[in-house]
């Protein structure tokens, strides 16, 4: 990620201390239903969508509403305690590692995994956009097909 961004926490160490920080710093109560969502987020690898983490909280808070749930994720964002994982035309999807990474996406089972590579850690971005516009975020996201969905299509 590049300096500057809204990111919150440190690159290491992502805890819930910090988010009742984070959380505090922007006027923000903490309720369980937004540390249950976090909590979520934080313990999950599958980068999960609305609905995703709508059915994990009702686990732990069964009145919780998928309402709630996109609101969270939306004040989540906002705050740097997560970020949506951006994709062309599929549902939104969630990460609270805010640690610099990359993401790629299988196009066929649509399954998302981490990956790190140094160069792609601090995207330059062209003058011409940065005088035009304020660039909060740049990152690298990469498509394919996962190891799996090419063995099938190899069968």
């Amino acid at each position: 990620m590049a300096k500057g961004l809204m990111n919150e926490f440190s690159a290491n160490d992502l805890n819930l201390q910090e988010f009742f920080t984070c959380c505090r710093r922007h006027g923000l109560k903490i309720t369980p239903q937004r540390t249950e969502v976090y909590k979520i987020l934080l313990g999950s690898a599958d980068h999960p969508s609305a609905e995703t983490v709508y059915q994990r909280a009702r686990e732990i808070l069964p009145n919780i509403s998928l309402d709630t749930v996109n609101r969270t994720l939306a004040t989540l964002v906002r705050i740097g305690a997560a970020f949506m994982v951006e994709g062309c035309g599929d549902v939104k999807r969630f990460d609270a590692d805010m640690r610099n990474h990359q993401h790629f996406k299988c196009v066929s089972c649509k399954r998302i995994i981490d990956f790190s590579y140094k160069p792609f850690e601090n995207v330059e971005v062209p003058a011409e956009l940065s005088r035009r516009f304020k660039v909060l975020r740049a990152m690298v996201y990469v498509e394919g097909l996962c190891e799996a969905c090419q063995a099938s299509e190899n069968q």
